[in-house]
């Protein structure tokens, strides 16, 4: 039993990051409960398999909507305050104290859930379903459903909303990722700087039971962490910090099965597209889904959830109402308490009925990093863009397509490319040699006279030859400022062998790849390559400089790895030359106020 409430009250307990989408809201829910809980209740699934999960409710007996939480990851360190990526189901002591039941619960194969851990499969989608419908026929429960969580947890609610349980009223699914061959393989090349801790983590944390958990150990960790003061600082807490962490955990023993089979599947066996991710593609199945859903994302998560973002928000087609809030620096950080008053004020309008104008103005919301305020827009990218080209000038210069011409000055003619070499293992060198080319390439344009506001799709349109039969194709688009410090705004990758695009579904500035087949890249011949840099919005203000650069190796980078999710390299030795006839494309929308 608990009496302390969260929230941004006087006298509550502070909630880290933002937590609306620029707008105030009326009749929400106010913190009247205790809450008390129930620890390893067990949930039944049609397959005899058994959910373990820890319940959140108010003291006084009644019937309550109920708000799902569902992930690998230990339930019973939810409410620790770590600031660990996998602390991300929510704060319960925000929700309960204002009338909801908290529901937080372990797939199976995890966390004492009996079964196999199946790695958003099919099996998975099914657990799901009866989760909430369980949920929804308790005796502290009137029946209205709601899930709540970011990452993996949100996986979960898109997963639920996929099957159509009768009792769930609407999702929130926040960083969500509905295709696990996007997130874990970016057109060819694996995420293992993210794949390989999160696989091992999850391993290890599986086989520890309650006597870790509940430990006196966890409670004194529990209440230092959640002292005000270093609560704060977790507001800052960045992706790049939450992978040093794993990478740590990484070293700790754990049962081999399934997770190293897993990791076998996802980095080795399979490659390409194929049944094996067709199984765990939710795209193709969200026009299922007849519950409001509210999506969102922060604009610095383009390695994992942001790209899944979009491509939900572009599936949801048959979505009664969809919301989205894009949010700034360090709009999502763990413990995940970013976002509550919002999601009150929607689940409060859709499980309890109340009109809190979480449903007032446009349906997208989102924050313009280097300007004030809040955008909005009733669709993505904005109505108002337009595509502003580049041209990759032969000297390293950027410089803007003006009527169909590109810039011909000195050092851009078109037979002159610019080479840059990546080399792969075992190759018994001493040392790299002052004549080598470089491993990387940029193109920097001239101060910008005016601030130039993005607002969707980037692509780069790379012509370029290679002395490998393959090799990787990374570029990075970077924020110059005067001082000439350079910020990571977003990145694309290709695998060169996977360069295939589906021309029906492909649109400017967001090509779609295949990925189902591999095509030697013909040694020295010069290719086009279209390379969708994921969707983003912020403001190159007056004076600063626009950059793109291009690597085929992010293992030994600094600067290209954004949130410190490196690639498996291609392991190919290649030198690699770039045309000035290659283009960067950019969705640029009017500069507001």
């Amino acid at each position: 039993m608990t009496s302390k409430v969260a929230g941004t009250g006087l006298g509550e307990r502070q909630l880290n990051g933002p937590q609306t989408s620029g707008r105030e809201y009326q009749n929400l829910s106010q913190p009247e409960h205790v809450m008390v809980h129930e620890f390893n209740v067990r949930v039944p699934m049609r397959d005899g398999e058994t959910l373990l999960a820890d319940v959140y409710r108010p003291q006084e007996p009644g019937y309550y909507p109920v708000l799902v939480s569902a992930s690998p990851y230990p339930r019973q360190i939810q409410d620790v305050g770590a600031p660990m990526g996998f602390i991300e189901a929510g704060a319960s002591d925000y929700f309960v104290p204002r009338g909801y039941v908290h529901v937080i619960a372990n797939l199976r194969g995890t966390g004492g859930s009996t079964g196999t851990f199946g790695f958003f499969d099919q099996q998975e989608r099914h657990d799901m379903y009866d989760l909430v419908e369980w949920a929804a026929i308790q005796d502290w429960s009137d029946g209205n459903v709601g899930m709540l969580g970011i990452s993996y947890f949100a996986m979960t609610q898109l997963e639920a909303a996929v099957e159509n349980p009768p009792h769930l009223r609407a999702i929130m699914p926040i960083a969500v990722s509905p295709d696990l061959y996007e997130a874990a393989s970016h057109h060819g090349l694996v995420s293992t700087g993210f794949l390989s801790p999160f696989l091992a983590m999850v391993g290890i944390t599986s086989g520890a039971s309650d006597r870790l958990w509940r430990s006196d150990l966890v409670a004194a960790a529990r209440h230092l962490l959640n002292t005000p003061r270093l609560h704060k600082k977790f507001a800052h807490m960045n992706g790049e910090a939450a992978i040093t962490v794993l990478k740590g955990l990484m070293r700790l023993p754990y049962e081999t099965h399934p997770w190293d089979d897993l990791w076998r599947d996802t980095v080795v066996k399979h490659p390409l597209r194929d049944e094996w991710w067709d199984e765990r593609n939710l795209l193709p199945l969200l026009h299922r889904v007849k519950v409001p859903t509210y999506l969102g994302c922060d604009w610095q998560n383009v390695p994992l959830h942001l790209p899944g973002t979009f491509t939900s928000l572009d599936a949801l087609t048959a979505c009664p109402e969809v919301r989205v809030a894009m949010l700034g620096d360090y709009g999502l950080t763990w413990p995940w308490e970013s976002l509550h008053v919002e999601a009150l004020a929607w689940y409060d309008h859709w499980l309890k009925g109340r009109d809190t104008g979480i449903l007032k103005g446009p349906k997208v919301r989102y924050v313009l990093p280097g300007a004030d305020g809040w955008r909005c827009s009733d669709q993505w990218p904005p109505p108002e863009v337009s595509i502003l080209e580049w041209t990759l000038r032969a000297d390293g210069g950027l410089a803007p397509v003006v009527d169909g011409a590109a810039d011909q000055a000195e050092g851009s003619g078109v037979d002159v490319g610019r080479e840059f070499m990546v080399l792969g293992a075992g190759l018994n060198r001493t040392k790299a040699s002052k004549s080598d080319p470089p491993t990387s390439l940029a193109w920097t344009s001239e101060p910008l006279n005016e601030a130039l506001d993005l607002s969707g799709g980037v692509e780069l349109e790379l012509i370029a030859s290679a002395t490998a039969a393959d090799t990787a194709w990374i570029a990075t688009l970077f924020d110059v400022d005067q001082s000439g410090a350079a910020e990571p705004i977003t990145a694309g990758y290709l695998r060169a062998s996977l360069r295939a695009v589906d021309e029906e579904a492909s649109q400017p500035g967001a090509p779609v790849l295949a990925c189902r087949t591999a095509q030697a890249v013909p040694i020295g011949e010069a290719l086009t390559y279209r390379i969708p840099l994921v969707s983003n919005a912020p403001r190159f203000v007056a004076g600063n400089r626009i950059r793109i650069v291009l690597t085929s190796d992010d293992q030994p980078s600094e600067t290209t790895a954004m949130m410190g999710f490196r690639h498996a390299s291609v392991g190919t030795s290649s030198v690699n030359t770039v045309y000035p006839t290659s283009r960067l494309l950019l969705s640029v929308a009017p500069v507001g106020d």
